[in-house]
């Protein structure tokens, strides 16, 4: 069976460099001189400085700077203008180059948009997906294209043919296509951008983008087959390079830029999946590209960043770069100054001023055994500076060995939830603020609520006055992009005195923030180092299951069922939970029991209703159990009732975290997370990102 784990830890030693080549080819349009100022982009040359700068110094395998190739305006040495000419002048000498068995990654941002397909009956919509370059021109009636786009089909041609030539090949696409979304909560330090242009912008008319589509519909296809990804490649044959593709977006979605990292000073405009990526290839460089994108939609869903559905594609059980395996990246040999130590990792790899870091004479030495303790007082992009301190009685020696090394330690999670306030000048923003005493009482001690455009916000309250409802006070992810209102959390006001808008903007936070904190519980502890093997099974019926992949996100309709299957294989109980977080930020118990050593369970767990559908997550909790003892029962995690009726002091440590991210009423900090004990492994955390849809 197939065992579902996203978790990576320690890396303990360097990874050999490969007998190969690698080559990156680095796409940035900010600027387009054809198009309305307004449809310009800041973030794509921040987007290149970054990749550029993380692949030539932090990548697990080794980008020599000349190997690597930017196309961007506003980047200071870059290779070339990102103009159509350039971008095929580019691909073509880096075909020419590459030898069997080299890697090529292949990185786009800019806009992106939609046309009428040249060949209508090779796209199931009728239309072509098209990154726009620089000089993009306007739509040419008398030929049927966007002059000076590349379109998707000449993409997937020029990447064909690295891979004819042997070259292994990883593209990333941070650019969309979708007009529908609402922009609700504009803020002018941030200039909220999206990386979409219409087709209507570039003379393409609304009829001619629906007799498109009109001529390629017929039966309707599979809704639990994955969507087709924007840009389409070859198969491959016996010598054929590999290939992945992470999209930002499916095809009827946008994807956001905005000033990252969030609330930082020195934040500049980049890519949301560009910069979401970075991060966790910086603490994950040796995962497979299956773990990389989980890891990617985890940081969309405890952050509320985006609401978009990134794709990934090609073979995502490949460690990212054709590299080796490895573990997390979480200790950084130290340079030694006369009053700090600096060293090579900084807010990319998850690091922030104030942290504790073990100053380890060896990687090899237990975390118990530091030398003594140092703080981060200044934090950047790749690097950061700390200072010794005394901790736990531990001062550091006056002599200090070669070599040494600074570790993260210990997991803490902030349980907090931060709300930006509405912009003033409505009806709906004043009931709410004359509500807001009141409502912050009845949030609690951990939602702050902060003026609106506050760039430390996780999520922002807005007035939608062009939607159904103008009069409601509609809850937005950090960018302030709301695309589906129809699974948009809101509450009205028309119809409420300032008691009521308060109660229930309460209850819909903290019910958001428990589902949000439970995300964060469960990426903080991953699947540990228990030997229990679990396999999700889903289908129509029970006689028509089918696996559902760890590496992919699972489409399922009304109807279908979701079944576990998981086996024991170590000497000690196993206590199971299975929880359920639904696209209407529900929480689900499904399932409490023990696994006795060797056990196999097999449970049919739930089906999909048509009620809510949308991005869900299935969380599986296993905790180590003590002979005797009580099975382990989240159920008090439950929503919509959130109250919790057992006795917080009796739980194990996992379950009294639980209780915390559950919103137990306690003043608000970071809890630490205990990653073993004593006595044996710790506990296990596996979740999974699926996407319910309707049915046909």
């Amino acid at each position: 069976m197939r065992r579902l784990a996203f978790a990576i830890t320690l890396i303990l030693a360097s990874v050999p460099v490969l007998a190969r080549e690698n080559y990156a080819l680095l796409i940035g349009v900010s600027q387009y001189p054809a198009l309305d100022r307004k449809y310009w982009l800041k973030g794509p040359a921040n987007d290149m400085a970054l990749v550029a700068t993380y692949l030539t110094t932090e990548a697990p395998v080794k980008f020599t700077p000349q190997n690597v190739v930017v196309l961007a305006d506003g980047v200071p040495g870059a290779t070339d203008t990102p103009t159509l000419g350039h971008i095929r002048d580019r691909m073509a000498a880096l075909t020419a180059r590459v030898q069997p068995g080299d890697f090529v990654y292949l990185h786009f941002s800019g806009h992106g948009t939609q046309a009428p397909a040249a060949d209508p009956e090779s796209e199931l919509d009728g239309l072509d997906e098209v990154f726009l370059p620089r000089d993009i021109g306007p739509w040419l009636a008398d030929v049927g294209h966007v002059q000076n786009a590349l379109v998707d089909d000449e993409i997937g041609a020029m990447i064909d043919r690295l891979r004819a030539k042997g070259a292994n090949v990883w593209a990333v696409f941070d650019s969309c296509h979708s007009g529908t979304v609402t922009r609700g909560a504009p803020d002018g330090e941030e200039e909220l951008r999206t990386r979409q242009v219409t087709p209507q912008a570039l003379g393409i008319s609304g009829a001619a983008i629906e007799a498109a589509a009109a001529r390629t519909r017929g039966t309707p296809s599979d809704p639990r087959a994955e969507p087709d990804a924007p840009v389409e490649v070859g198969a491959a044959g016996p010598q054929t390079g590999s290939f992945v593709a992470f999209f930002a977006a499916q095809t009827t979605e946008v994807t956001p830029e905005k000033n990252l990292p969030k609330g930082k000073p020195g934040r500049v405009p980049q890519g949301v999946f560009t910069y979401t990526l970075m991060q966790v290839l910086a603490e994950y460089p040796n995962a497979t590209y299956g773990q990389i994108g989980q890891e990617v939609l985890r940081k969309y869903a405890t952050t509320s960043i985006a609401r978009t559905t990134p794709m990934f594609e090609g073979d995502l059980g490949q460690v990212a770069f054709s590299g080796l395996p490895g573990r997390r990246v979480d200790q950084w040999v130290a340079r030694v100054g006369e009053q700090e130590f600096t060293i090579p990792a900084g807010s990319l790899h998850g690091l922030a001023t104030g942290d504790v870091l073990a100053v380890m004479a060896t990687a090899a030495d237990a975390t118990p055994d530091a030398l003594g303790y140092a703080r981060l007082t200044q934090v950047q992009t790749f690097g950061a500076q700390a200072v010794p301190i005394v901790q736990q009685g531990k001062a550091l020696p006056d002599a200090l060995p070669k070599g040494l090394m600074l570790r993260k330690i210990g997991a803490g999670l902030d349980f907090g939830l931060t709300v930006a306030l509405p912009p003033a000048g409505s009806l709906a923003t004043d009931a709410l603020t004359t509500a807001l005493p009141v409502l912050i009482k009845a949030a609690g001690p951990r939602i702050t609520f902060v003026p609106a455009g506050d760039a430390s916000a996780d999520l922002r309250l807005a007035i939608l006055p062009d939607s159904p409802r103008p009069d409601a006070v509609w809850v937005l992810p950090a960018t302030g992009l709301a695309d589906d209102l129809t699974t948009t959390p809101s509450v009205s006001t028309a119809d409420k005195d300032a008691e009521g808008v308060a109660q229930a903007m309460g209850a819909l936070l903290g019910a958001m923030a428990k589902a949000i904190n439970l995300t964060k519980m469960a990426g903080a502890v991953g699947a540990g180092g228990l030997d229990v093997d679990v396999q999700l099974l889903a289908g129509p019926n029970k006689d028509a299951l089918r696996p559902m992949p760890a590496s992919a996100i699972p489409r399922l309709i009304p109807g279908d069922q979701v079944h576990v299957v998981a086996e024991n294989r170590m000497a000690i109980l196993v206590d199971v939970n299975v929880l359920y977080i639904g696209a209407d930020w529900s929480i689900s118990h499904w399932y409490s029991g023990r696994l006795q050593p060797g056990d196999r369970l097999k449970k049919g767990l739930f089906k999909i209703s048509d009620a809510v559908l949308g991005a869900e997550r299935l969380i599986i909790v296993l905790t180590p159990a003590a002979a005797q003892s009580p099975v382990e029962d989240l159920g008090f995690l439950a929503q919509p009732s959130l109250d919790v009726t057992r006795d917080v002091s009796t739980r194990s440590g996992l379950n009294a975290a639980l209780a915390e991210a559950g919103f137990g009423q306690t003043t608000r900090s970071a809890t630490a997370l205990q990653e073993e004990t004593a006595d044996g492994p710790g506990p296990a955390i596996l979740q999974l990102e699926l996407r319910t849809v309707p049915a046909n």
